[in-house]
């Protein structure tokens, strides 16, 4: 029997040791080393839940999400075999022969399988053939290019898998469940958090990408940044879309960044990308900017909501913007702590900033959403936006049941709730009747509770699956 022990940094920053089997099986749970080179136990993702109820049941599971996020370490723990198939050598295996790959020591994990597009169709048959639950595992940073045979639909379950939200970060114990919120039978609030809003301007910067926790603030901003150059280096180009001009995209990106929570228009974006620059992008050049990056799951729009009852009419259907973490915004926009917390970014923004105009206001929604959409996924429950054509009335978030009905969410820079807060909540109260399930305001305050009309406040850091 031939047993490797490979040590490897894996995509979230952690070096975790497993063996490596081609012959015989041999399954242990990584150990982790963070990039300091001290253990480090896994931390339990909400995704994970989601994931032992559908192995429990289902031959195959993709694990789809951005490079860093985590889905290496938590896939690995659930294998006995991991063939990496951005390496050469294993990705040379894979295409000269995708089954002597599944017929290793299950389950196996073929990691970055967008690699080989041939391994999704090699599954997906063995999957037809009767595959047991928990069989295999699939994990990707991209959409591959190379599109498999097969969509895979009823053979293989796509998982999303998101940066860190609040409640995993272990900042506070989280006391209100989105889950039970979800039941409708609006339960009472409570609990108290520490965070002050000095404390969200460190969460907004300090990433939810795993491997990033901890690092001192010049170690984390060269990570940032080798992130983001990596993109236009190496990403777009595993995309088949070479960058002839990679400061042209950084500064869509930083337009797109300018523009977090909003559904300013692409062209706006695409102006304040080129405005000074002596020449203006073209619309193809900036939509497969805006696709390849959509691909590599580091945008994350929000869509806006469609319900399909007549009681609400002439909704702007634009995506709210939202890149995969708040902390790749800020520093694609170049703040620290001190322009968020004393407002000196604000010169530096193009005009299509909303409400009024403070970045870190953007930024803390862009977290809460993050933080709503892993506790949302939890429940099966899809997360969208509200907005009227006119502009008069929005609603930062939409949480909506498979049966269509939702629960409201506001999100303030705050730490207190007035009545002018809850106005357009309690409108939209007012038209949904029963398919209004909850309605909520998450702010940076302390405590949980229900405001004497029923309004729920939450602090942000005590929401959770």
């Amino acid at each position: 029997m031939l047993r490797e022990w490979l040590y490897r940094r894996s995509v979230d920053g952690y070096v975790c040791g497993a063996w490596m089997v081609k012959y015989k099986s041999f399954s242990t749970s990584p150990t982790c080393l963070n990039p300091q080179g001290t253990m480090r136990p896994y931390a339990q993702r909400i995704v994970d839940s989601e994931l032992d109820i559908l192995l429990a049941e289902l031959p195959a599971v993709v694990l789809e999400g951005p490079k860093a996020v985590g889905k290496t370490a938590t896939a690995a723990r659930r294998v006995a075999t991991v063939f990496e198939l951005d390496t050469i050598a294993h990705r040379q295996l894979a295409q000269a022969d995708p089954s002597v790959l599944l017929n290793a020591p299950a389950p196996v994990l073929f990691d970055e399988w967008q690699h080989v597009p041939a391994i999704w169709d090699a599954v997906r048959r063995r999957v037809d053939a009767g595959a047991e639950p928990g069989q295999y595992l699939l994990a990707g940073s991209a959409v591959s290019t190379d599109a498999p045979t097969h969509s895979g639909a009823g053979r293989i379950v796509s998982v999303r898998m998101r940066p860190l939200a609040l409640a995993e970060r272990g900042l506070v114990m989280p006391t209100v469940s989105l889950r039970d919120l979800l039941t409708g039978a609006r339960p009472p609030l409570g609990g108290t958090s520490t965070m002050a809003l000095s404390d969200y301007a460190d969460e907004v910067l300090a990433s939810g990408f795993p491997g990033l926790r901890g690092l001192s603030e010049r170690a984390l901003k060269a990570q940032l940044d080798g992130y983001l150059q990596r993109i236009a280096d190496r990403d777009f180009v595993d995309q088949g879309h070479a960058v002839r001009k990679p400061v042209a995209l950084r500064r869509w990106m930083t337009a797109y960044a300018a523009a977090t929570a909003t559904t300013t228009s692409l062209a706006k974006i695409r102006d304040a990308a080129t405005a000074g620059a002596g020449e203006t992008a073209s619309k193809p050049t900036t939509a497969m900017y805006r696709d390849v990056l959509e691909s590599l799951w580091v945008l994350d729009p929000v869509p806006a909501w469609s319900p399909t009852h007549g009681k609400l009419a002439r909704l702007v259907q634009a995506p709210r913007h939202h890149l995969v973490d708040p902390a790749l915004a800020a520093r694609l926009l170049g703040v620290d702590r001190g322009a968020l917390l004393h407002g000196d970014a604000s010169s530096m923004l193009p005009n299509f900033t909303p409400k009024d105009g403070a970045l870190l206001g953007q930024l803390f929604e862009s977290l809460v959403t993050l933080s709503v959409r892993v506790c949302a996924q939890a429940s099966s429950a899809t997360v969208s936006h509200f907005r009227e054509h006119d502009g008069r009335r929005e609603i930062d978030l939409i949480v909506e049941r498979e049966d269509r009905r939702v629960i409201a969410i506001e999100v303030k820079l705050s730490a207190t709730v007035d009545d002018a807060d809850v106005r357009h909540l309690l409108w939209l109260q007012g038209r949904l009747k029963d398919d209004l399930l909850d309605a909520l305001i998450v702010t940076t305050g302390s405590h949980a509770y229900r405001r004497a009309d029923g309004i729920g406040v939450i602090p942000a850091a005590l929401l959770t699956a």
